[in-house]
């Protein structure tokens, strides 16, 4: 990730529509899945300071992160939670293994998704889950791409087809900000046109960041729900695939 948009991150996340409605309907997700005692031990990989660590640790006794980059991760956080620092393979081995595994917007800014994905697999206890949000649709590539290091956006046919040569079935799927789509269509029309540079995101002013947020919920209740209309980005939900599988 580029450094300046990293050290905007904690704001972003706290205060930008797209975080707070993306962040909403993880947290839908997780309480239908979640069960009724809770999970024992959560991780999530990709954890930068822990923003979403809080919000995981409703769900588990334990919540860990995982984060490749340590200078990003502050003492206050490492006091609250347990964080691990390195690279989602053999080298991270962990004591016990993982009820759940989050993979929020991270496997995008992974060279080798299928190697992390093994990984993952293998740190899941008995009847563990993987979830994950990436960003969708290669013609929707901008320099918000750029920025953030991505190395592609998926589809629900080729995230399914990573997930599989990992290991893993993809129980569910589906696209979330479909309202999106055109605006970023847009956005990238006018930068092939004109040939911008990128920039960083911004949080909008009070009135409109409430107002996309809400429209983002509604959405999520609503049309979110017919999984297979396309969006900016992808849910899915994926458990290891029983018998032999591809190493």
């Amino acid at each position: 990730m580029d450094p300046e948009y990293s050290s905007q991150y904690a704001t972003l996340y706290h205060s930008h529509w797209w975080w707070r409605a993306r962040e909403a309907l993880i947290l839908d997700r997780l309480r239908k899945l979640v069960p009724e005692d809770g999970w024992d031990r959560v991780l999530d990989v990709g954890c930068g300071d822990g923003l979403t660590l809080g919000s995981l640790a409703q769900f588990a006794q334990e919540v860990e992160g995982l984060e490749v980059d340590p200078t990003i991760v502050s003492p206050p956080t490492l006091q609250r939670f347990r964080i691990h620092t390195g690279v989602l393979d053999d080298k991270f081995d962990p004591a016990d293994r993982y009820d759940l595994i989050t993979m929020l917007d991270v496997l995008e800014h992974i060279k080798d998704p299928v190697a992390a994905l093994q990984r993952s697999r293998e740190l899941l206890a008995p009847g563990g889950s993987v979830l994950i949000t990436v960003p969708a649709f290669r013609a929707l590539w901008t320099n918000h791409d750029d920025v953030n290091h991505h190395f592609t956006r998926y589809t629900r046919r080729t995230l399914s087809e990573v997930l599989q040569e990992s290991g893993l079935t993809c129980l569910e799927s589906s696209y979330f900000f479909q309202w999106l789509v055109a605006p970023k269509l847009a956005v990238r029309a006018y930068e092939r046109l004109f040939d911008s540079r990128p920039s960083h995101t911004r949080i909008p002013a009070a009135a409109l960041n409430r107002g996309l947020e809400l429209l983002s919920r509604f959405e999520q209740r609503t049309v979110s729900r017919l999984r297979v209309i396309p969006g900016t980005s992808l849910l899915a939900l994926a458990r290891p695939v029983k018998g032999p599988t591809r190493s």
